[in-house]
């Protein structure tokens, strides 16, 4: 089967740029991998989130606040495509704090990120007990909860509904998604062959958005990335009368009403299976939040993997050594979906990477190590 652009993981990043690559009258096939493969879109907690990203590399930051800025106009446009709503809402999310030294922590740690910014619009504040009782009228806060920041990009929406949103529009636009597994990839001509044991698929470019499975792919064609895979646990409730009107790190609240209580951050290895000291963990924390959780039943656990690079900042590279492979990586695949479909897309179809790009190259990850 032949392509203009042949996309290599068909979760919510690789699905976001086919997808925009179809709006742009591409011809796109999608290989998604197969069933039993690591997909950190099964595990996406579905935040829309832009404060406090980027502390080690403020170009992150300022990519969040993009797709952020873009987001609203991205979901009705699926939307219109597919007639599939996202549950997207953008009223502002939250980071509790609950003591003093957290609260000074978080204060500082935003404060030094938008200060290598050089930024004077203030888009999070740090907000008093008192406040966040004002925001959350149907909820009695722990007595711990001292305060918490504030952000006022930052959202939520179902990773579900999106990322099926994103494969309906899709084949809609004409585009194909396929189940199987990309074993190796070739120069062919001008383009590249991609051979998967059983069939063998053929496009002008390529984009390797594998996730965990990126590192061996990219390596054939000159992109090789140092990645490692994280654990993230979540817990989900029973369907609860609303009670949380914004999302918080951690916690929120679906619009069918479950509480989504996450997420650890471990390291061990490609174990995906899900632990009782992670549960409790998750839900002493959350109870210290909501104390009235405790009367909720937990309905569901899972765990999976999330894509981390060394510095856990995206990825996004043309190889120098073969021109027209591509390759994009992140863990912030909800939040980065609306410029994935845009500029990245866009990027794609142009044959070259933007310059503000640069930026997030893998060769930044090129450093000699000492003698």
């Amino acid at each position: 089967m032949n392509a203009d652009v042949i996309i290599v993981g068909g979760g919510i990043t690789g699905s976001s740029i086919a997808y925009g690559l179809a709006q742009r009258n591409q011809r796109v096939i999608v290989l998604d991998g197969e069933d039993h493969d690591y997909r950190a879109s099964r595990a996406n907690f579905g935040l829309v989130w832009v404060q406090g990203k980027g502390a080690n590399m403020p170009d992150y930051q300022l990519w969040s606040r993009r797709s952020s800025q873009r987001w609203s106009d991205f979901a009705r446009e699926l939307f219109d495509v597919t007639g599939q709503d996202l549950h997207f809402e953008q009223r502002g999310g939250l980071v509790f704090c609950l003591n003093d030294e957290e609260l000074e922590a978080r204060r500082t740690s935003l404060q030094k990120l938008h200060q290598k910014l050089g930024d004077d619009s203030a888009d999070w504040e740090m907000i008093e007990r008192s406040d966040v009782e004002t925001l959350m009228p149907g909820v009695k806060l722990g007595s711990e909860v001292c305060g918490a920041s504030l952000g006022h990009r930052d959202g939520h929406a179902n990773p579900l509904r999106l990322l099926s949103a994103l494969q309906a529009g899709i084949q809609k636009l004409g585009g194909t998604i396929l189940s199987t597994r990309v074993q190796t990839i070739q120069r062919d001509g001008g383009g590249f062959s991609l051979e998967t044991g059983r069939e063998r698929y053929s496009a002008q470019r390529i984009v390797i958005a594998a996730g965990i499975g990126s590192q061996a792919l990219g390596e054939q064609v000159g992109l090789g990335v140092p990645l490692r895979p994280q654990r993230g646990q979540i817990l989900v409730t029973e369907r609860l009368i609303p009670i949380l009107p914004l999302p918080a790190s951690g916690l929120r609240q679906t619009r069918e009403g479950s509480v989504m209580i996450g997420a650890t951050h471990e390291d061990v290895g490609f174990d995906v299976s899900t632990t009782g000291l992670a549960a409790a963990k998750l839900s002493a924390r959350a109870l210290r939040v909501i104390p009235a959780l405790a009367d909720a039943k937990l309905v569901r656990q899972w765990a999976g993997l999330r894509v981390i690079t060394p510095d856990g900042c995206p990825v996004y590279a043309q190889s120098k050594c073969h021109p027209g492979a591509f390759i994009a990586l992140c863990h912030s695949g909800v939040t980065l979906a609306a410029v994935h479909a845009e500029i990245i897309a866009q990027a794609i179809v142009d044959g070259e990477l933007p310059s503000s790009l640069k930026v997030f190259n893998q060769r930044r990850f090129n450093v000699p190590q000492a003698a």
